[in-house]
């Protein structure tokens, strides 16, 4: 029997029923906020190699991130379809271009992976990028990808690290969260984070979450870190998202408790998943940072193809 996931915490828990539910207006939605309904902005973005010291990391929409290091690049969660669902549906169509083309990065050297939902598992980009790309994905996830002739898979659970590269260690961090790529696999296979360490710097990408007990732990494990990609989107209506997406307020929380000394907003701006505006999640984060007299050049609200630069922590 194939082996089921689920988060170590009591949330709430929703199914197929609440899906219709909501999707057929058979609740009330969150109230109207008045923010514009406009996707993220896009930049040019600068194709270069990877720097010699330190890192840099490129947002390329949504959860999507090259990050480039280490004499590496690597890309997290790269999505380069037009739509995240499994057919073309206009609803969940693309809003704004990737940067780039899949064809314009440079060589990637691995792909790593947070969970098999379509907007973040996107298995027509991991096909151009070639069958045989190293892909490190959340545990439960090899044998399905193995099945499509993915040959250089590992699966990390929580809390296990692996060195990718000599001196480039990754580690599976814990989140809230569910997986489903059909109707007959939900939870089959794990949810995650990760992080990375390389010559002294931490990067963080959150993966999908809901706001949850494990961020103060991943901060008393391995804070401080230097630059985390946090997810602050996607999250009306609120008695159905909650469990599984931050609004902008949980998410500074997430990035306090983390102890992160930057962090990037993802997760926003991209697609159309959810009820709030596309613009709104933005707002209500530059709101909370002011509230809580965090800079806003702390927790970043970006531009898709723009980047930054982490330096090496010197001894």
């Amino acid at each position: 029997m194939a082996r089921s996931f689920s988060n170590p915490w009591v949330h709430d828990d929703h199914h197929v029923s609440d899906v219709l539910r909501w999707k057929f207006g058979r609740v009330p939605k969150d109230p109207p906020s008045g923010a514009p309904d406009t996707p993220a902005a896009i930049v040019p973005m600068v194709l270069e190699s990877p720097p010699t010291h330190g890192w840099r990391v490129t947002w390329l929409g949504h959860s999507s991130f090259l990050l480039q290091g280490g004499g590496r690049n690597l890309l997290l969660d790269p999505v380069f379809s037009e739509h995240c669902a499994p057919l073309p549906l206009s609803s969940l169509k693309r809003l704004v271009p990737t940067p780039c083309r899949l064809d314009e990065l440079p060589p990637i050297d691995a792909v790593l992976v947070t969970h098999s939902h379509y907007d973040h598992l996107d298995l027509p980009t991991l096909q151009v990028l070639a069958k045989r790309i190293p892909l490190l994905v959340a545990e439960g996830h090899a044998g399905w990808l193995q099945r499509k002739a993915f040959s250089e898979v590992r699966e990390l659970p929580w809390f296990d690290s692996a060195e990718i590269f000599p001196g480039l260690r990754v580690t599976a961090t814990p989140a809230q969260h569910f997986t489903a790529r059909t109707p007959f696999d939900r939870n089959r296979g794990h949810w995650c984070g990760w992080l990375l360490e390389n010559e002294g710097v931490k990067l963080w990408h959150a993966g999908d979450s809901g706001y949850c007990p494990a961020f103060r732990e991943i901060g008393e494990r391995f804070g401080p870190i230097d630059l985390g990609m946090i997810p602050i989107g996607a999250y009306s209506p609120r008695w159905f998202m909650k469990p599984m997406h931050m609004n902008p307020e949980e998410a500074v929380d997430a990035f306090e408790e983390t102890r992160c000394r930057r962090a990037v907003a993802m997760h926003w701006g991209t697609f159309r998943l959810t009820d709030e505006p596309l613009g709104e999640p933005p707002l209500r984060l530059a709101a909370q940072l002011k509230e809580k007299g965090i800079a806003s050049d702390h927790f970043i609200i970006g531009s898709i193809g723009q980047s930054w630069n982490v330096p090496e922590v010197k001894a």
